[in-house]
């Protein structure tokens, strides 16, 4: 199973001010839609509250620490772990998944990722959420694509080369 990392930054890499994206952009929101749709999506808590509904066409997997934590939508299943959350979708032989956010799901999900898909608006704003350091030790940028907003880097994980050999 492909452990997948999605994300929409500034510049300044900045992921959210205030518990919100502080931009819109129409082309990325349809770049991450059919990038993910088919697909389960892991996210925190946080980011499904700001978002407050399931998204359509996907199986929307929410992780937080909170075990009575309670949603009140059937197609949302709740985790109490993220390592938890990706035995959940392995098991069930999805071929692939993406984790969402927010910082904190990012942060723990670098370590275990296969690939990351970084869309980088074109422009710098304020805010205090920061998308993790992409250590470029660790990760090769495959190729980018440009959009009007934005542009997509895609990376993949650099083979272990303790590992090889």
């Amino acid at each position: 199973m492909q452990k997948i990392i999605i994300a929409a930054v500034t510049k300044n890499n900045v992921l959210g001010n205030d518990g919100k994206i502080p931009w819109h952009s129409e082309e990325e929101l349809k770049h991450f839609k059919r990038t993910t749709v088919g697909f389960p999506v892991i996210m925190g808590r946080k980011t499904w509250e700001a978002i407050g509904n399931p998204l359509p066409g996907r199986l929307n997997i929410v992780v937080t620490g909170n075990p009575d934590y309670a949603i009140p939508f059937h197609e949302v299943i709740i985790f109490n772990s993220l390592k938890s959350a990706v035995d959940f979708c392995s098991s069930a032989k999805r071929e692939k998944v993406f984790f969402i956010g927010g910082a904190q799901i990012y942060e723990q999900a670098i370590e275990s990722a296969d690939k990351i898909i970084l869309s980088v608006m074109n422009f710098e704003t304020e805010g205090d959420l920061f998308f993790v350091k992409v250590d470029e030790s660790k990760w090769l940028l495959n190729s980018t694509e440009n959009h009007t907003d934005f542009a997509v880097h895609h990376y993949i994980r650099k083979p272990d080369l303790k590992l090889i050999g």
